[in-house]
Formats: structure tokens, sequence, C-alpha cells
């Protein structure tokens, strides 16, 4: 089945619109289980997905014939990339479509921490006007430092710049890339002088568990911090720990290290994260709007025509 696709997640119709005016033939399959799209998953040349999907190398070795892989978001944590890579297998994502969400969200998040907006409504509809025990802090003039300045990091530094919050950022593989948004530092100088800390990496070897006990003890001041990249990144536990310590003044998490219930219900410290009036939770969906819905299969479209990965 030459230029075949299987789909095993949901995606906006206008990338199979697009690749089929491509040439390209699209078998739509978002409800497949994972061992039935295994046993078929050698009649195609490529593949799109999300992040139910976990293509490792048992997965690449079944499908000989697989040359591409997209997938419709921006983290790659669910691919092996470097055996696909060594396969030759060409490797789509698309951090371009959701990376105004990621910031937008990371913004309200913010927003909704510095000025308790969550606890003050939810006082107000129980009967309490506490105005002193909800007075906020503002952006401006505070140091908001940001680890990862891809596409996830830049949107949040520029959705920042109209606050009058001075924008640092660190990223451990990219040097020269201070621009009007941000200005490029040391991680000594994010620990030294950060009010609130922004994670947009990527989850590696060397990204997991990044936001341990240890590393947060060093921070100079007390931090808010946001976690919009991936839940390992950050040990639940460690921040937990800061709040008590007042190292944390509050965390805005998207993604937890564990994820979806029940499971999630069943770690050790999730009683105390739920009851902490101090953090607010969303169900990772910081890049997922009605908005990227589509523009993530757009730029996973185009990128699939600007490689030409058609057989003729």
């Amino acid at each position: 089945m030459n230029n075949s696709i299987l789909i095993v997640d949901d995606i906006h119709p206008i990338f199979i619109e697009r690749a089929e005016t491509l040439g390209y033939s699209c078998d739509y399959q978002p409800d497949i289980k994972a061992a039935d799209a295994l046993n078929i998953l050698n009649n195609y040349d490529g593949m799109v997905i999300r992040s139910k999907f976990l293509v490792d190398k048992s997965a690449i070795d079944i499908a000989p014939n697989l040359r591409f892989i997209c997938r419709a978001g921006a983290g790659m944590d669910n691919i092996d990339e470097p055996y696909a890579i060594a396969r030759n297998i060409t490797l789509i994502n698309a951090p371009e479509g959701n990376s105004d969400a990621v910031g937008e969200h990371a913004i309200a998040l913010l927003l909704n921490l510095m000025n308790t907006i969550n606890l003050a409504d939810a006082q107000v509809r129980a009967g309490v006007w506490d105005r002193e025990g909800n007075r906020g802090h503002e952006l401006k003039g505070k140091t908001v430092g940001i680890i990862g300045y891809g596409h996830m990091g830049q949107s949040f530094a520029k959705k920042l710049s109209g606050f009058g919050a001075e924008v640092i950022a660190y990223d451990k593989y990219k040097t020269g890339f201070s621009d009007n948004f941000a200005r490029e530092v040391s991680m000594e100088e994010i620990v030294k002088k950060s009010d609130v800390l922004s994670i947009h990496v990527p989850l590696t070897n060397e990204t997991n568990g990044l936001v341990d006990d240890e590393y947060l003890l060093h921070f100079k001041k007390p931090i808010f911090l946001i976690n919009t990249s991936r839940g390992k990144v950050v040990k639940t536990q460690a921040v937990l720990n800061a709040i008590k310590q007042k190292k944390v003044l509050g965390a805005g998490l998207d993604v937890l290290e564990v994820e979806k219930f029940p499971t999630l219900g069943e770690q050790t410290w999730f009683d105390d994260l739920r009851k902490q009036g101090k953090v607010i939770l969303t169900p990772h969906v910081a890049g997922w709007t009605f908005d990227s819905y589509r523009k993530i299969s757009e730029v996973m479209a185009q990128k699939l025509e600007d490689r030409r990965l058609i057989i003729l």
C-alpha cells in the first residue's frame, strides 16, 4: 500500500484532506487498540499518533515498511527517536501548532496563582469575604525565569511582553537566542533572580526529575512555579515540600508524573496535592484548544508536503 497512512488518534480532518490531495491514502482509525494497530502497521508507509500510542523499538521492528511518523503535538517522548532515525524513519511533529495555546495557558495559570483567583472564588461562593487573605502579587517588576526556549518557551515570553516583567531564559542546547522578549542567562542566574519559574522542556533522560528537592532548595527567592511541559520533569512531592517550606508560593501544574484516574488517585502524594490550595491543576490541556486542534493538523500536513515523502 504505497503512500498509505494509518491514523491511530483523533486529528482534525484538514490533515486527511491535505494528505489525500498530496496523493496519500489515509486510514482513519482513532479508536483502534494499540495491539490491533501493531498487527496491521506493516501495511502502511506512515502513521499519525498523538499521545496514547507508544512507538518503541518493538513497534518499529514489526513495521519495516514504515517511512514516517507524524506526532500531532509537540512532545516526541512516546517515540524512540534515536532508533527511528537509525531506521531512516522521518519524524514530524507540530510544536508550531499549539505553542500559542501553551503560552496563553501558562499565563492563565500564573495570573490565577498570583491573584489567588480559584481560592477567592471558592471562598465567596462559600460565604467568605476575605480581602486581605486574597491580596495578590503583580507581575510588573518581577523576574520570570524560563527553562527551555523552544517554541513553547518563546510563546510564553511573547505573551509576557506587555506585563512589564523582566524575562530571562536558559536553554542547555541553544546559545545566542536573546531576543525582544527574553534575555539568555545561565542556570545560576535563573536560580538567583527568578520570582517565577516556568518549565518548557521536552522529557528526556536529562530532564526527567529535573525539578526536585535539591533544585528548588537553591532558589534565592520564593517562586511561583508553572509546568506545562511534561509531568515527569517536576517531582510533585518536591513541589509540595517546597510549598510547606515557603520556597514555592504557588504552583500551576498542567501535567503530572502520573496522569489519568484511577492511577493518579493511587499516588502517595495525590491526597496532599488535591487539598493544597496553593496548587492549580489542569488535565494536560495547555496545548489542546479548539484552535490548536486544527493548527496542529495544518502544520503536520505542510511538513509532510515539504518533505516530499510521496512514492511516485
